[in-house]
C-alpha cells in the first residue's frame, strides 16, 4: 500500500472526475453482483472479478477499491400502500408518478481496499486507520462520489411545463363576468356543450377545447375564440381547463404560436379569482390531461400490443435478455432486441467479444466495439439468462451504450423520448463510423449498415418532351405512407362517424362505443410507395423551360435485411404532433420484386445534363464575397497588412476575427500573402458546395492538408465530427477515397451513394418478418415502445426488461418492421 501510494499515479478525484462504480466496463456485473466492482485507483475505471485481472495486467494498478452494494426490501405495510396507486404525473420515480424499482428496497453500500494482483478475500473495509494520506482521500472520494449513472439520470424523468412569460404581465378584462362555481352550471359560449370546457384567462369566455386523438373531446371553439380575439389585436392567449381547477392545481394551456403547449401559470389562483372562482373550494371534475395520456396507456394500443388480458409465459435463456428502462429509453431497447438477430452484428460482436476486450483503448467506456461487444454478449449468449433470485424478469441495464451513442447528439444525449426511426439510423451511423475507424480490430467485411443498405431509383419524366431521367439515392429504411383513404372497411367507418356526429348534436351520453378504426392493407401502403407523383414546376433541360413531370421510385437493390417504417406520424394543421389511428395488417412474408428497378429501358431518351451536372436552371453568378473591414481593422492593428488581412477575412468567409487570425498564423508564409486580391471580375467562382473554411482549418490542424479536409467534410455533409472520424479511419488509403470523393462529385453523385449502389448486399426481393418495434401514445414525444421478435420460430414480446412469449403479435400497430430476406 506504501508503495501504491509513494508512486503518485493514485487519481485524484474532484467536482468534475467520474467514478465508474456502478458496473464493470466489460460486461453487466454491478455493484450488485455477487462479486462487486473493483474500481481502479488509478483510472477510476470499474471492473467485475472476472476481468479485473486483465485490467491489471495492462495497468498493473496495485490497489482497487471494491463496491459491494445489496438490498432489501422495504417493510410489506409501505410497499402494499402503494401497489394499486394509480399515477397522477407522467413521470418515473417521482410523487405520483410510476414507482422506481429502488423504491421498493432499502440499499446498503460497503467499501473495501483490494490489493492486486491476488485479489485475496481479506476484509479492508474502509473507512482504514493509517493509511497515507492520498489514499485516504481517494477512498472517500470514491465512496461519496455519484458513479457514471447518475441516480438522478434514471430516477426522475417527469414532463416538463415551462412557465408561460404571458402569465406575469396577464391583461384581464374588467368586463363584471363571473363563472359560477357550479360546474353544472358551465357552457361552451359558442355550441352549449358541457364537457372538456376551457376558460380564456383574459376575457373570462367559456369554449370548447380541441378533440382528443380518438376524436372525442371538443369542438376548438376555445381555440377559435382565441384565434377571432387576435384578430382584433389582443393576444389572450393563456386557457384553464375549468373541471381540472382543485386546490391542488389546474391544467393550463396557451395558444400564443411560440407556446402551444401545456404551461405553468404561476398567478393561476390570482387570475382564475378574477373571475369568481376560488380554487381553494374546487374539486376536480374531469382528468386532466396527464392522466387522459396515462389512460391512454390502458387503452386498446396499449393493451393489443402489449398483449394484455393474455396469461403471457415469463421466458428466460439466450436471446431472451431483457433489457432495463432507464426512464425513457424503451425506443433504445426495442432496437437493440431487433438488431441482436443479425448474424452479421452478433459474429462481429458477440464471438469476438473477448478479443475486442484485450484490444480496448484505456478509455474502454468510450469505445464502440467495447461497449457494442459488451451488450450483444449479454443479449445473445446465457451469461445473464438466469432468473434474479428477488425478481424473476431477468435483464441489464445498457446505461453505458446510451451515453456513449448518444454523446453529442442533441436529442439522443437527453433523458427524452426519441423517435426509435431516427435512433435505428443514428445507431448504424455511429457503427458505421466506429468500424472504420477500428478496421485492425473487427472481423473482415462491410459494414454491418450495409446488412440494411439499399438504393432506391427515381425516374423522373418530362411530360411533354418524353425524356427520362435516373438518379439513385442512399437509404437503411423504407419509409412507407400510409393511405388511409384506401381503407377496406369505408363503410362501417363512414357509419361510426355519422352516429358519433349524432351523439355529439343530441349531447347523448349514454356508454362509449368502441371506436371504429380504419383498416389499411399493407399492398395499399407499397402502391402508394410506388405510385407517380406529379412536380408542376420543373424545369425541363429537354424543353429549357419549366414544364410538368412525374417522379416514381423504385428499389434498385434487395438488402440482406430490410426495416421498414410506417409512417403514422405526422404534424396537423395546428403545429402539433399527431399519430393516425389505423390498422395495417403487415403479412409475414412479403414479396417487393414487383418494386424492382428497371433502369433505363430500351427507347427510353435521357434528359440533357447542364453545364453543372443536373437538370436545374442555370443559377446567376453569386456575388462577390468582400473582406469584412471590421475583421481587417482589427488583423491590420495586430501589426499584419492590409493585403494579408483582406485574404484571412475571405478565406474565414468572415467567420470572426479569431478565426480569420488563426488563418493567419497558419498562412503567413506563404509566397502570396501580402499580394493583392485578384480582381473579383475574373475569379472563378467558387463551388457551391465548397467546404465551410473554418471547418476545413480545424481539420488541417490535426495534421491534414486542404484536400484531404475538403473531400471529408463533402463525404460526410459538412459535420465536422464525422469529417474527422473520416479522415482517421481512411488513414490507410486516404488519397483513394479522396479521389473517390472528387469522382462522385464530378459524376453528380455523393461519394456515400455510390459506395452504397455498388457495396450493398443484394439478392431476390423476398422477405420474412422477424421484428416488430410498436409505439403506444400520441406522438414520438411520449408514449411507450415495445419490441415484438421471433426467434427460432416463436415470437417473444420485449418491453424493456419484461420478455413472454407472445400469443398475438401486433402486426397491425407495429411502426418499424423489419425483415429477413429468404435467401440469407
Amino acid at each position: 500500500i506504501a508503495s501504491a501510494c509513494a508512486s503518485g499515479a493514485l487519481a485524484r478525484v474532484d467536482a468534475s472526475s467520474v467514478v465508474y462504480k456502478d458496473e464493470c466496463a466489460y460486461c453487466f456485473d454491478s455493484a450488485y453482483s455477487a462479486g462487486g466492482v473493483y474500481v481502479n485507483a488509478q483510472t477510476l475505471f470499474g471492473y467485475s472479478r472476472k476481468h479485473v485481472e486483465l485490467d491489471y495486467s495492462r495497468t498493473r494498478c496495485a490497489l482497487y477499491v471494491h463496491v459491494k452494494t445489496t438490498r432489501a426490501k422495504k417493510a410489506r405495510a409501505a410497499e402494499a400502500e402503494n401497489a394499486d396507486a394509480t399515477p397522477s404525473t407522467l413521470g418515473f420515480g417521482v410523487d405520483g408518478g410510476f414507482a422506481s424499482e429502488d423504491d421498493q428496497y432499502e440499499i446498503t453500500t460497503v467499501y473495501s481496499l483490494v490489493l492486486a494482483p491476488a485479489f485475496d478475500d481479506t476484509s479492508r473495509v474502509l473507512p482504514i486507520e493509517g493509511v497515507p494520506e492520498n489514499l485516504r482521500a481517494l477512498c472517500e472520494a470514491v465512496s461519496a462520489t455519484n458513479g457514471f449513472h447518475d441516480a438522478e439520470e434514471t430516477k426522475a424523468w417527469q414532463e416538463i411545463r415551462e412557465v408561460s412569460k404571458y402569465s406575469l404581465d396577464l391583461v384581464q378584462e374588467d368586463n363584471g363576468k363571473k363563472i359560477p362555481s357550479d360546474p353544472s352550471k358551465w357552457r361552451c359560449e359558442e355550441t352549449g356543450e358541457t364537457g372538456n370546457l376551457w376558460v380564456n384567462l383574459s376575457d373570462g369566455h367559456i369554449g370548447s377545447g380541441r378533440k382528443h386523438f380518438d376524436g372525442s373531446g371538443g369542438n376548438g371553439s376555445a381555440l377559435r375564440h382565441y384565434e377571432a380575439m387576435k384578430a382584433q389585436g389582443k393576444e389572450y392567449p393563456l386557457v384553464v381547463k375549468l373541471g381540472t381547477i382543485s386546490a391542488h392545481g389546474a391544467d393550463v394551456y396557451s395558444y400564443a404560436p411560440d407556446e402551444d403547449d401545456m404551461v405553468e401559470d404561476p398567478f393561476v389562483a390570482q387570475h382564475l379569482r378574477h373571475w369568481g372562482i376560488n380554487m381553494m373550494s374546487m374539486e376536480k371534475t374531469e382528468k386532466n390531461m396527464a392522466e387522459l395520456q396515462i389512460e391512454l396507456n390502458k387503452g386498446f394500443e396499449f393493451d393489443k400490443i402489449t398483449e394484455a388480458g393474455s396469461q403471457l409465459e415469463s421466458a428466460y435463456g439466450a436471446r431472451l435478455v431483457g433489457l432495463k428502462n432507464m426512464g425513457n429509453t424503451c425506443y433504445l431497447n426495442s432496437i437493440l432486441q431487433v438488431l441482436k438477430q443479425v448474424p452479421a452484428l452478433t459474429e462481429r460482436y458477440c464471438a469476438n467479444a473477448a478479443s475486442l476486450f484485450s484490444s480496448s483503448p484505456a478509455d474502454a467506456v468510450a469505445d464502440f466495439p467495447t461497449q457494442m461487444a459488451k451488450v450483444m454478449n449479454a443479449l445473445v449468449t446465457d451469461e445473464y439468462a438466469s432468473p434474479e433470485a428477488e425478481n424473476a424478469a431477468v435483464a441489464v441495464c445498457p446505461r453505458m451504450f446510451k451515453q456513449l451513442v448518444g454523446k453529442g447528439h442533441a436529442e439522443f444525449s437527453t433523458g427524452r423520448q426519441q423517435d426509435a426511426v431516427e435512433y435505428f439510423q443514428h445507431l448504424l451511423d455511429v457503427m458505421t463510423r466506429a468500424e472504420r475507424a477500428n478496421s485492425a480490430r473487427l472481423s473482415e467485411g462491410p459494414p454491418i449498415a450495409e446488412q440494411f443498405g439499399f438504393a432506391i431509383e427515381d425516374k423522373i419524366t418530362c411530360v411533354e418532351s418524353g425524356n427520362v431521367r435516373y438518379s439513385s439515392r442512399k437509404e437503411n429504411v423504407l419509409s412507407l405512407e400510409v393511405p388511409v383513404g384506401k381503407a377496406t372497411n369505408k363503410a362501417s367507418l363512414d357509419a361510426y362517424n355519422d352516429r358519433q356526429l349524432k351523439r355529439q348534436k343530441m349531447e347523448q351520453a349514454g356508454e362509449d362505443e368502441e371506436p371504429v378504426r380504419p383498416e389499411v392493407p399493407f399492398s395499399a401502403c407499397l402502391d402508394a410507395f410506388g405510385e407517380a407523383e406529379m412536380i408542376d414546376d420543373f424545369y425541363s433541360s429537354a424543353l429549357e423551360r419549366k414544364s410538368i413531370a412525374s417522379k416514381s421510385s423504385r428499389i434498385k437493390s434487395m438488402p440482406n435485411f430490410l426495416a421498414v417504417q410506417l409512417r403514422r406520424f405526422y404534424v396537423g394543421e395546428d403545429w402539433t404532433p399527431k399519430k393516425l389511428d389505423v390498422l395495417v395488417d403487415v403479412p409475414q412474408s412479403v414479396s417487393l420484386e414487383h418494386l424492382r428497378a428497371t433502369g433505363l429501358q430500351p427507347g427510353e431518351v435521357e434528359l440533357p445534363a447542364n453545364v453543372d451536372g443536373n437538370n436545374a436552371p442555370p443559377a446567376p453568378a453569386p456575388a462577390a464575397v468582400q473582406p469584412d473591414m471590421t475583421i481587417v481593422s482589427a488583423l491590420m492593428g495586430m501589426g499584419f497588412s492590409e493585403n494579408g488581412s483582406k485574404r484571412a477575412a475571405l478565406a474565414t468567409n468572415n467567420a470572426s476575427t479569431e478565426v480569420s487570425m488563426e488563418w493567419v498564423f497558419a498562412h503567413m508564409e506563404d509566397a502570396d500573402f501580402n499580394d493583392p486580391l485578384p480582381d473579383p471580375s475574373t475569379a472563378t467562382a467558387p463551388a457551391q458546395d465548397e467546404a465551410n473554411p473554418e471547418s476545413v482549418m480545424m481539420l488541417t490542424s490535426m495534421g491534414f492538408d486542404a484536400a484531404a479536409a475538403n473531400a471529408a467534410l463533402k463525404s460526410c455533409s459538412g459535420n465536422l465530427e464525422r469529417a474527422a472520424d473520416w479522415l482517421f479511419s481512411h488513414s490507410d488509403d486516404l488519397q483513394s477515397a479522396i479521389a473517390a470523393v472528387n469522382n462522385a462529385q464530378s459524376s453528380n453523385v455523393d461519394a456515400d451513394t455510390a459506395s452504397a449502389v455498388n457495396a450493398t448486399f443484394d439478392g431476390p426481393g423476398e422477405y420474412e418478418l422477424f421484428g416488430i418495434v410498436s409505439h403506444m401514445g400520441g406522438n414520438t414525444n411520449c408514449g411507450h415502445y415495445v419490441a415484438h421478435v421471433k426467434i427460432d420460430g416463436k415470437w417473444y414480446i420485449f418491453n424493456d426488461r419484461k420478455v413472454a412469449l407472445s400469443q398475438k403479435p401486433p402486426t397491425d400497430l407495429g411502426y418499424l418492421y423489419v425483415f429477413k430476406r429468404n435467401d440469407v
